[in-house]
């Protein structure tokens, strides 16, 4: 049986920082959402049904300004993708460059990713989740605010399949610190680059203009990957 765990109540990891949006992305949001987004109802999915065909699927949590998603959408067209995200301009840059690409493997749900998996998501659903550089929230007191903790990775770890991949990524030492030690504890992971390491950035993720900047300003990028036992 599946473990529902819960976040802690009244904390949240995220802030919903939606900043200008343009005429276009307004637009878009209106025009593309019915193609591209799944609404969070709070019932359980049928992915086959979604997607409309039966294929490997990967969830990416909070995906930014989508870069990631797409790209990896248009290289991979025999899988289906999953982006869960709160900030309006990201989820319109996905829904344009979908359409741009002609893309029929990508969905987007708008929502908090606690109500998502807990909700929303079949157990084993996915072959591969990515959370690439999550809010670090820097500074200590509110550390309590990241999103990867214990309970969340358990969480995680029910949605993936067995031999299935949790791929993270950061340039902030201290959180992927505490990245390492929390999926480290947790029984059904094994790291991939061996105890206490990280790994070297597969090819198949690819450069975002946010990881740039921050190699550009010395940050260094560290990646976690772990696979389901």
């Amino acid at each position: 049986m599946t473990t529902i765990v819960r976040p802690q109540q009244g904390i949240r990891t995220f802030v919903r920082r939606q900043g200008r949006i343009s005429a276009a992305y307004r637009a878009a949001l209106i025009e593309l959402a019915p193609h591209y987004t799944i609404p969070c109802t709070g019932g359980q999915l049928d992915l086959d049904k979604v997607f409309a065909r039966q294929a490997p699927r990967i969830l990416e949590i909070g995906f930014g300004n989508g870069a990631a998603l797409y790209e990896m959408a248009r290289q991979q067209p025999d899988h289906d993708f999953l982006g869960v995200e709160v900030h309006s301009p990201g989820i319109a840059n996905v829904f344009v460059n979908a359409r741009r690409l002609g893309l029929t493997n990508l969905r987007v749900i708008c929502a908090d990713i606690h109500t998502v998996l807990q909700q929303m998501i079949p157990a084993e659903s996915f072959e591969a989740v990515w959370i690439f550089f999550p809010d670090p929230w820097p500074k200590q007191r509110h550390h309590k605010r990241r999103l990867i903790q214990p309970v969340f990775i358990e969480l995680v770890v029910n949605k993936l399949c067995r031999g299935g991949i949790l791929h993270l990524a950061t340039d902030w030492q201290d959180y992927a610190s505490q990245m390492l030690k929390v999926i480290a504890s947790q029984p059904r992971l094994v790291n991939r680059a061996g105890p206490e390491q990280y790994s070297a950035r597969p090819r198949y993720r690819p450069l975002t203009k946010y990881e740039l900047r921050g190699v550009r300003q010395g940050h260094v990028v560290r990646d976690l990957i772990f696979e389901k036992n």
